[in-house]
């Protein structure tokens, strides 16, 4: 299993490092192994910049992924809009490429005012052309990984999510728990909750795709509507908790990939997810 942080967090800066190009050695010297690249706003970074990022990396034995610009609507039937849907996916993918990364996390899209199986229909094509873009441009061997999403009004319950990469064996879900928890008003309590999404996973993709799946996990805070703000672990009174998921991950065998999307203390947090799956991988019994 892969841990680390979407972002760099507050003591990163705190410790007075600036630059994003110091941020794999610093997790290195956290114990920390991955690190997610937010294209939230926009893919800004040139191509040389990412490339020297990508050396760092390699040199400090980070993986890197990154996370597609949220304007992507691939719902939306304006041919505009999903023009520039598919230019951020693309150049998600570029970035992703010069950083010596692998994996695109990408938010599908939104229901609008569509019936939601239009607004599914749309998503499933438009996955099936930024595809077909890819290998275009010489990035067939990219993997997209639509994420699981926290509000009703998104494209992204884990079924909708999981429908998606069956489309295609090179995608991989990215199962964010938070935002699970947040869509199931609060269904993520026990290990047992946790059990019964990687069973539908493992249904649904098989279980060696499940294995190696990417997830993000922060505690989280929610409304009738579904998701409002990422919390930390501190913050007591949130779930998800990370407790109740180690054990099914270590069990099963699992090596894929966890970021953490704590608000602030990401990096710590990611530190702690590492550290409680490290003492129950070493104690785990065969995987199922």
């Amino acid at each position: 299993m892969l841990f680390g942080p979407a972002g760099n967090s507050d003591r990163f800066y705190a410790e007075g490092y600036k630059s994003t190009l110091q941020a794999p050695g610093w997790l290195e010297a956290m114990g920390l192994t991955a690190y997610e690249y937010s294209f939230g706003r926009g893919v800004s970074v040139s191509e040389e910049t990412a490339r020297k990022v990508a050396e760092q990396a390699r040199e400090h034995r980070v993986s890197v992924s990154v996370h597609a610009p949220y304007f992507i609507n691939l719902a939306n039937p304006d041919p505009e809009k999903r023009e520039n849907s598919f230019r951020y996916i693309l150049d998600a993918a570029r970035a992703v490429a010069w950083l010596g990364g692998q994996r695109v996390v990408l938010h599908v899209g939104a229901v609008m005012k569509l019936e939601r199986s239009q607004a599914l229909q749309n998503c499933a094509a438009g996955l099936k052309e930024a595809y077909r873009r890819l290998d275009d441009a010489g990035l067939s061997l990219l993997r997209l990984c639509p994420e699981t999403m926290g509000k009703y009004s998104q494209i992204g319950d884990l079924r909708e999510t999981l429908d998606f990469c069956l489309l295609d064996d090179r995608m991989l879900p990215c199962v964010d728990f938070a935002h699970l928890h947040a869509l199931t008003g609060g269904g993520l309590r026990e290990e047992g909750d946790f059990a019964r999404v990687l069973d539908t996973v493992e249904e649904v993709l098989g279980r060696e795709r499940a294995r190696r799946m990417h997830m993000h996990f922060s505690t989280i805070e929610f409304t009738a509507a579904g998701e409002k703000r990422h919390r930390t672990f501190a913050e007591k009174k949130y779930g998800p908790r990370f407790e109740h998921l180690a054990p099914q991950l270590a069990a099963r065998g699992y090596c894929g990939t966890v970021i953490c999307e704590c608000k602030g203390t990401q990096a710590d947090d990611a530190a702690y997810m590492q550290r409680l799956w490290k003492k129950l991988e070493l104690g785990a019994g065969p995987a199922r």
